[in-house]
């Protein structure tokens, strides 16, 4: 029984309303000022206080702050006959829960109870009710979809529900379906990917991005900033959206990978606007092998500058790579310097970090157990670091604001295996080498890469690829590769969260 304090100095007058609440499975004490207030406070929990602005002695504003002072995270509802606006913003800043105006009929103390005690668990109930009545259109969506914009939208529902749904019994439920979901369009992909390479019919996909949403923009002479966000999903996006709302109209849209979905490959492509057998080709200088010591995303702006020469364009750009608070707040200092350039790239580097400590680190493995404990790291991340700011900034200087991603991320707990020689490459999402041994049923093969878009290392290279949450591991180290590798964000292979990533754009509300 949830337990409310009523301070009014009238109190005998509400005993009609307290009766009802009584009734509702309330136990209401009452007190008649604000000092019996405090000292009832001190003495026994409670879950809310309705306090009366005017009461004679200690003023209902006064008993505010001083229960903030001692009890910071009790929801108060203020009840007051004034509707003067400097009332309400006293108490609005001393953070009140709810804010009623004498006389109140029981009934919408009821609601304002049930909103501030009850509102969690009655939009769990009704998220749950919700998703009960949609499982079954969705599955009936999951086994008949059959082209990338169908498992799109099949995607968006999915993460909208994987949110409404977090921390309820039907959260596994939804988890079930989304495994389903991944499995199906593991399926798809398989069907569909050769002909997306080698044709003119496929979904907008990583060396896309510049010639399609940034090259129109600076044609309509905007000014553009291309955000890049590593390792970034579709429900990681949503979680951050609200925070920048305040500042742009945000149009949102998915756009699809190329493979492998990781940086080497997918972001070297959007950079240089090319598949990967292109730039290895045309730059030699500027690809890095998968056996190569040297950093496999270090000509990313050379990149870009080619980008632009073979489309002819004169615009001015520049890129930033961001990969700690020190360099976000440099980045901030000099914003105002970037307001003529027409182009400027930043490269937020934070979530790929996080999902590489999430790997090794234990305390990082405890602190982002989840999805959701991922997601919500990647928001406190955002919110409390420079990040926040610079996309602040940005709307200040009228930038159009392109957000995105080269590549998801997936938590992988199915070990399968796989048998390579030295040289091949160590991701555990997908393999590329002269002499595999796997089960074929279990990946995506492409045994002619250059189909594909892809260098070949050797002449008889073979690229294979995860699906759903397996990750590759090697017979003669098992035991380690499932102890080691299970419950961690890995990318590179085949799923929804991988391929099927966040393209936003931004538009500054002060226009």
């Amino acid at each position: 029984m949830e337990k409310i304090l009523w301070a009014d100095d009238e109190i005998d007058l509400l005993k009609p309303h307290i009766l009802f609440l009584k009734g509702k499975g309330y136990d209401v004490s009452t007190v008649s000022n604000g000092l019996d207030a405090i000292d009832t406070l001190q003495k026994e929990p409670f879950s809310l206080v309705l306090l009366d602005e005017n009461m004679p002695g200690l003023s209902g504003i006064e008993t505010l702050t001083r229960i903030k002072q001692a009890h910071p995270d009790l929801p108060v509802i203020m009840i007051t006959k004034s509707e003067e606006e400097n009332i309400m913003n006293q108490a609005i800043g001393n953070q009140i829960a709810d804010y009623l105006i004498k006389p109140v009929n029981p009934n919408q103390i009821l609601l304002a109870l049930k909103k501030n005690l009850k509102s969690k668990e009655l939009m769990a109930q009704q998220a749950s009710s919700g998703y009960q009545q949609e499982f079954t259109r969705i599955s009936s969506l999951i086994n008949s979809a059959s082209s990338t914009e169908e498992w799109m939208e099949i995607y968006r529902q999915l993460v909208y529900w994987e949110l409404k749904l977090a921390d309820t019994p039907m959260a596994e439920m939804m988890l079930m379906q989304k495994k389903e979901a991944n499995s199906n369009f593991c399926k798809f992909v398989k069907r569909n990917y050769e002909d997306w390479i080698t044709g003119d019919d496929h979904p907008l996909m990583s060396h896309e991005l510049f010639k399609k949403r940034v090259f129109p923009l600076l044609d309509e002479g905007e000014r553009v900033c291309f955000i890049l966000i590593d390792n970034f999903r579709l429900d990681q996006w949503r979680i951050l959206q609200p925070l920048v709302a305040e500042w742009f109209d945000i149009s949102e849209d998915l756009y699809t990978t190329i493979l492998p979905t990781s940086t080497q490959y997918a972001r070297n492509a959007i950079f240089a606007g090319l598949m990967p057998l292109q730039i290895s080709k045309l730059y030699p200088h500027l690809w890095v092998e998968e056996d190569e010591d040297e950093g496999l995303n270090i000509h990313e702006e050379e990149l870009i500058r080619t980008q632009l020469e073979r489309f002819r364009r004169k615009e001015k750009f520049t890129y930033t790579k961001l990969n700690d608070s020190s360099a976000g707040e440099k980045f901030l200092m000099k914003m105002k310097q970037l307001k003529d350039i027409p182009l400027n790239v930043v490269v937020l580097n934070f979530i790929d970090m996080l999902s590489h400590a999430r790997t090794e680190s234990k305390m990082i493995r405890e602190l982002a157990n989840s999805d959701a404990a991922y997601r919500s790291l990647t928001e406190s991340w955002f919110r409390h670091s420079s990040s926040l700011d610079i996309f602040r900034r940005m709307s200040e200087l009228g930038f159009k604001v392109i957000v995105t991603t080269d590549h998801g991320t997936i938590r992988v707990d199915n070990p399968i295996k796989v048998i390579g020689d030295r040289n091949t490459n160590t991701n555990l999402r997908y393999k590329v080498g002269k002499s595999l041994n796997y089960n074929p049923k279990q990946v995506y093969e492409m045994h002619n890469p250059q189909k594909f878009g892809l260098p070949s290392p050797n002449l008889s290279s073979t690229y294979i690829y995860a699906c759903n949450e397996d990750f590759f591991s090697y017979p003669n180290n098992y035991n380690f590769y499932v102890q080691y590798y299970d419950g961690t964000f890995q990318h590179g292979g085949i799923s929804l969260q991988e391929m099927l990533v966040p393209l936003a754009t931004l538009t500054p509300k002060n226009r």
